[in-house]
């Protein structure tokens, strides 16, 4: 795939690797819409629709990163590193009745970076 916009900590990938072996393929989704707003929301794969309204970020722990095009038109010029804290999000996503959210960290990505990305 390339240069991604994504990246993982090695905690939150211990979690991904916990949830995919109890649910098997996965895939993160960050809609920037209700519940818990720009947080990364992790799912079965089958469980959530993607179409050409999400943007494929990259892959993180064997799983695949969209968001949704309107909220990628905000987050475009950023680097995106998925992280893991404790406490119950508000959201669907599966890692929450484990009692820890997925979070996002970002930074603004240098101009080589920029300029080896496919921006949609």
């Amino acid at each position: 795939m390339g240069f991604t916009q994504v990246d993982i900590t090695e905690k939150a990938t211990k979690v991904v690797q916990s949830i995919r072996a109890k649910h098997g393929d996965l895939i993160f989704h960050q809609s920037g819409g209700c519940c818990d707003g720009s947080t990364p929301m992790l799912f079965e794969k089958d469980e959530f629709y993607i179409d050409d309204s999400d943007v494929l970020l990259g892959e993180v722990a064997g799983v695949p990163f969209y968001m949704n095009r309107d909220q990628y038109a905000y987050w475009k010029h950023t680097f995106l590193t998925v992280d893991i804290t404790e406490g119950r999000g508000a959201s669907f996503s599966l890692e929450i009745p484990l009692g820890v959210r997925f979070m996002i960290h970002s930074r603004l990505m240098r101009a080589e970076e920029l300029a080896q990305i496919h921006q949609p």
